[in-house]
């Protein structure tokens, strides 16, 4: 099975993705490494939706309490801002000097499953008309209720680096660079994330994944293996964070809302390439763990 041949392959009004939904679900693995100031490592499973911007899966009633796309529930503008996620994801790129046009996205993502959804990261691939890699998007939440996004422009490999720019963890201050691995997926997900900080390296995530296309039997048989995913995953960040808290960590508190940053446009890889805003008010100060991964 391959998730990613050229747009021009596809018949109209049918996703690039195979499968009675057009969309794939993958059995992952995540695994943190935190190497400063003191080691700790952990991994949990899961599993995560790739699907096609422009034809999201057909969920049936009585299952789309387990599965629901929410444009709501991505992108950094005003809740309702925008009426879809692909058209978030486009005035976010246009604001950056990127015309998508009639190009291709994948989203990398989990869905609003029993009326609940966080997503560390959800990762959006876009192609241009002809099928051409045109960059890479890394929308990255916190639990604080805050949302980034970063534009990478296409690298070998699925290679790219910006600065962080976000408050995710309180124990890490905003500074450094994340180096980030996030090649279009295909039978295999893999994806890094390593945040590179003066000093060396304080922090990689991996997520790995084996896909299968989705339908009924594939979104029942992965909400059986993981059930309550996305709760678990949101009680799994605050057990973690509040953990390492107990252990002495120091804390680093969250910086002041920053005014919202309207880079000047141009292509991607530019020293703008950072999209900003992003905290929101804190529903919570629970000490939460770094978690720019999904």
């Amino acid at each position: 099975m391959t998730t990613t041949p050229p747009v021009t392959t596809t018949p109209p009004g049918r996703s690039t993705l195979p499968g009675p939904w057009g969309a794939v679900l993958y059995d992952t693995r995540t695994t943190h490494v935190r190497t400063a100031p003191r080691r700790r490592a952990f991994q949990h499973r899961g599993y995560l939706w790739l699907v096609d911007l422009d034809h999201l899966p057909p969920v049936p009633r009585p299952l789309r309490p387990l599965a629901r796309f929410r444009a709501a529930d991505h992108g950094t503008g005003p809740a309702g801002e925008a009426s879809t996620i692909r058209r978030s994801l486009e005035r976010f790129l246009a604001d950056r000097g990127v015309r998508l046009g009639d190009g291709r996205v994948l989203m990398l993502t989990q869905a609003r499953s029993l009326g609940h959804v966080f997503n560390p990261l959800t990762v959006y691939w876009c192609r241009d008309a002809a099928g051409r890699p045109l960059c890479t998007v890394a929308e990255v939440h916190n639990t604080y209720g805050g949302r980034h996004r970063y534009l990478l422009p296409p690298g070998p490999g699925g290679r790219g680096e910006t600065p962080k720019d976000f408050y995710v963890s309180p124990f890490f201050p905003v500074d450094g660079h994340y180096r980030m691995v996030l090649p279009e997926p295909d039978e295999r997900l893999r994806l890094a994330v390593h945040l590179d900080r003066p000093g060396g390296r304080a922090f990689t995530a991996t997520v790995r994944g084996t896909a299968r296309p989705a339908g009924p039997a594939a979104l029942l048989r992965a909400a059986l293996t993981h059930p309550f995913a996305t709760w678990a995953v949101s009680l799994h960040i605050r057990y973690r964070g509040i953990r390492l808290w107990l252990g002495g960590l120091p804390v680093h508190p969250r910086p002041a809302d920053r005014p919202v940053r309207h880079p000047a446009a141009g292509p991607p890889g530019r020293a703008d390439r950072a999209a900003g805003p992003t905290d929101r008010p804190a529903p919570t100060e629970e000490p939460t763990e770094e978690v720019p991964t999904p």
